[in-house]
């Protein structure tokens, strides 16, 4: 480990000096760099360069974890501590960001309609249960408001919409979306927060044309709205914290990249086996 260290750094220092500094002998060093690489060694070498592949074209999101189930769908046949263990060595891991605040707006006068997801998020079939909240990106112009739809089945994004104010309007052309690209049958179950911009009249009455059937979270608790809290968390994580955004075009642009090119078809989800959203899909209609 020790040479290994030399090595890295022997165009910068002089050996003698770091051989003293690493209790090693040059003559120890050049011995070793002499003799032939084992084959775990070169082993080791290939995978970190898998790895560090898989790290950077996952934006620095991926843990050991995410980087093992990729490894493993491209037909590697690594134990996940070694994964780790190399993650570790080279100093490769997940970005991580503070929590962040709320953004539901339960104060008003329309009424609500009772909890019946019940925390039920593991979801038999597409288009049983859709989940969807909004939240907030800042840019230099002024805040940039996001709302997204959830199919729970999959944790694909299947509905979206951005704009500089936080309307209703946003919900409405997040949920208009999704019944365009899923024409779900009559029945589903539309589970969101009691924000005003579910609970409008003109929200509820989207719902009930297409024959789904509404529930909410409970007043102040997030956790009856877990996975799409996590999926914000996600996003925030992965990108949001990690950009400063000029302008709210800008941040729409990367947002989309991020929603339907990354999220939906790239990003390995551990509640789907280390799938992506649309490969798990795709292989449950071919079961």
């Amino acid at each position: 480990m020790r040479y290994r260290v030399i090595q890295q750094y022997d165009r910068r220092y002089p050996i003698r000096l770091m051989c003293r500094a690493m209790a090693g002998s040059p003559a120890g060093y050049y011995a070793w760099r002499a003799r032939p690489e084992s084959a775990r060694s070169a082993a080791n070498r290939a995978l970190r360069i898998d790895i560090q592949q898989h790290h950077r074209e996952s934006r620095q999101t991926y843990g050991s974890p995410r980087i093992w189930g990729a490894l493993r769908a491209q037909g590697h046949r690594v134990g996940e501590h070694r994964v780790a263990r190399l993650m570790r060595y080279h100093g490769l891991r997940a970005k991580t960001v503070p929590k962040w605040r709320t953004t539901t707006q339960s104060a008003h006068s329309f009424p609500v309609v009772p909890h019946q997801l019940n925390r039920q998020f593991a979801v038999a079939a597409p288009n049983q249960v859709w989940a969807g909240d909004l939240t907030y990106i800042w840019t230099v112009e002024g805040w940039l408001y996001l709302a997204v739809l959830l199919d729970l089945y999959s944790r694909t994004v299947i509905g979206w919409a951005m704009g500089s104010r936080l309307t209703g309007e946003l919900t409405q052309q997040a949920l208009a979306m999704a019944l365009t690209r899923r024409h779900p049958k009559p029945g589903l179950l539309h589970h969101s927060d009691q924000g005003s911009q579910y609970a409008a009249t003109a929200y509820q009455r989207q719902l009930r044309a297409a024959g789904m059937t509404g529930s909410m979270s409970r007043r102040g608790n997030c956790w009856d709205n877990a996975c799409v809290e996590s999926f914000f968390g996600t996003l925030k994580r992965e990108l949001i914290h990690h950009r400063q955004y000029r302008t709210r075009e800008e941040a729409r642009q990367e947002l989309f990249e991020y929603l339907e090119v990354f999220y939906n078809r790239q990003r390995r989800h551990s509640t789907l086996g280390y799938q992506t959203p649309t490969e798990f899909e795709a292989r449950a209609s071919v079961a």
